[in-house]
């Protein structure tokens, strides 16, 4: 066998001996992987507080990085905090007052939804008509659910929080008169009180608005009656035109019945010796 012969064997034997000693490594690398994973599988599948404890961490390095990569905090869960609902899944009758509300009143469609929603549900519930507490809302605080009066009645509703302070007991604290629903909620409830007290709605929103015991509200009464009729005639399908607040001209509403179910508190009574500031003392607008 020629010189160049033997190198060529020499250089094949070489190379066959390395691509076995390749395979060998690599086989016995992945065996050794495969064990590792099943060791890992095995333990994880024992200790479930590990397996909490690895996506914890997982799932942390991966919001860090999303949040590096857009350069703000990422929170999936915030559409739950978040007052809105589509108009378009609304009954006819809803969705028509929450758009008419959202032009005259300049306030997105979908929390505006949100709150016609909570407004017929609360009605319902205490025999008020929806369109009369959404009506108050528009007179009290044109649907700014951060409203505050010069006195300190807040929210949507524009109720004195620091007199009751025990109705939003239930709902956390007094800080919660700035959750658009948690307030209407709390409203209603001061109106029934009201209601009942006077005996009448027209005699409730007096009281309402801190004027019970005065010979004058500002109109107060007469602006929400005015907007609740323009509330019923949207609700009842009719075209009424959208005219700015600062523009409207005061109209006649039409003779609202005392309200259904509403108790008239007796003389004597706790609510009827409740002093004035049972009511909201909202601002008048």
């Amino acid at each position: 066998m020629t010189a160049s012969g033997k190198l060529a064997r020499g250089l094949r034997t070489c190379l066959s001996d390395v691509a076995e000693g390749f395979f060998v490594i690599t086989h016995n690398s992945f065996a050794l992987l495969g064990l590792a994973v099943a060791f890992a599988g095995i333990t994880l599948a024992a200790r479930p507080d590990l397996r909490q404890l690895g996506e914890e961490h997982l799932r942390g390095w991966l919001q860090a990085r999303q949040v590096a990569v857009v350069g703000m905090p990422i929170e999936p869960g915030a559409i739950d905090r978040a007052t809105a609902a589509n108009p378009k899944n609304l009954p006819r009758q809803q969705a028509a007052v929450a758009y008419w509300l959202s032009r005259k009143y300049r306030v997105a469609p979908e929390p505006l939804s949100a709150l016609v929603t909570e407004a017929y549900e609360i009605g319902g519930r205490t025999k008020l008509d929806p369109t009369l507490i959404l009506a108050i809302v528009a007179i009290e605080s044109g649907f700014n659910p951060f409203a505050q009066s010069p006195v300190g009645a807040q929210g949507l509703m524009q109720v004195m929080t620091t007199v009751h302070t025990d109705k939003y007991r239930n709902f956390g604290g007094h800080l919660a008169a700035f959750d658009p629903v948690t307030n209407l909620r709390v409203g209603v409830k001061v109106l029934q009180e009201c209601i009942a007290r006077a005996g009448s709605l027209q005699g409730g929103l007096r009281f309402y608005v801190g004027a019970g015991n005065l010979e004058d509200d500002g109109g107060y009464a007469g602006k929400v009656m005015a907007e609740h009729e323009r509330l019923r005639q949207v609700a009842a399908g009719r075209n009424v035109p959208v005219i700015p607040p600062a523009l409207e001209r005061p109209i006649a509403p039409q003779p609202i019945p005392v309200i259904a179910n509403t108790p008239t508190a007796p003389a004597g009574s706790p609510a009827a010796a409740a002093p004035e500031e049972i009511a909201s003392l909202a601002a008048t607008s």
